[in-house]
């Protein structure tokens, strides 16, 4: 499942280009109809469903097992949270995570896989695990949180048109917390001096 919007002339259309040439290697490796492809429009209501029919007849796709969905604009931050999916409005269009969201049978989410260069493998091996019954592992923290603090900073350049990753502001936020935690021992050992210099006079009296 990946979301998408349909005014995008770059970004979408890359990864669903992306997307389509991992899923067809895997029918070609797992056979046709053995798993589904959504793609939801979040951009409502633009991305209307005459508008998904045409980003569809875009790259040829007409396959039975890829849905191109427009949901109601009122679902839309709902289903997007519930997919752990970031997106927010620019002038050029929209900043947002490229995510695609592996699900079960169960309509569980059993893998996020971020990135613009998908490929069969990356799509392979956890599809190829929920298609066996086996279950899949999921990322290791440390990974998976390095990851998400990476998507959260990729921005927009208006310049190139192109999306890059902005570490400004976990810099600033590193910086901020680096100076108050000096601040609190300096003061902390200000405090520590002063009560020994207190006890010291103290005796003497």
């Amino acid at each position: 499942m990946s979301f998408i919007y349909t005014g995008c002339f770059q970004i979408c259309p890359g990864t669903t280009r992306a997307l389509q040439q991992a899923v067809e290697a895997m029918q070609r490796s797992v056979g046709p109809g053995q798993f589904n492809v959504v793609s939801i429009g979040f951009n409502q209501p633009e991305d209307s469903p005459e508008a998904l029919k045409a980003f569809a007849a875009q790259f040829h796709i007409n396959s039975d097992n890829w849905e191109f969905l427009s949901p109601r604009g009122a679902d839309v931050p709902a289903l997007t949270r519930d997919f752990g999916f970031l997106y927010a409005a620019t002038p050029a269009g929209f900043d947002h995570v490229l995510q695609l969201s592996l699900v079960d049978s169960q309509g569980r989410i059993v893998r996020q896989i971020y990135g613009e260069q998908l490929n069969a493998a990356d799509l392979g091996e956890p599809l190829r695990l929920l298609l066996a019954g086996s279950p899949v592992e999921p990322e290791r923290l440390l990974e998976g949180l390095f990851e998400r603090v990476r998507l959260v900073c990729t921005v927009y350049d208006v310049k190139t048109g192109d999306y890059r990753v902005d570490y400004t502001l976990p810099i600033q936020i590193a910086g901020g917390l680096t100076f108050f935690i000096v601040m609190v021992v300096f003061f902390f050992n200000e405090w520590r001096a002063s009560r020994r210099a207190a006890s010291r006079r103290a005796r003497r009296a």
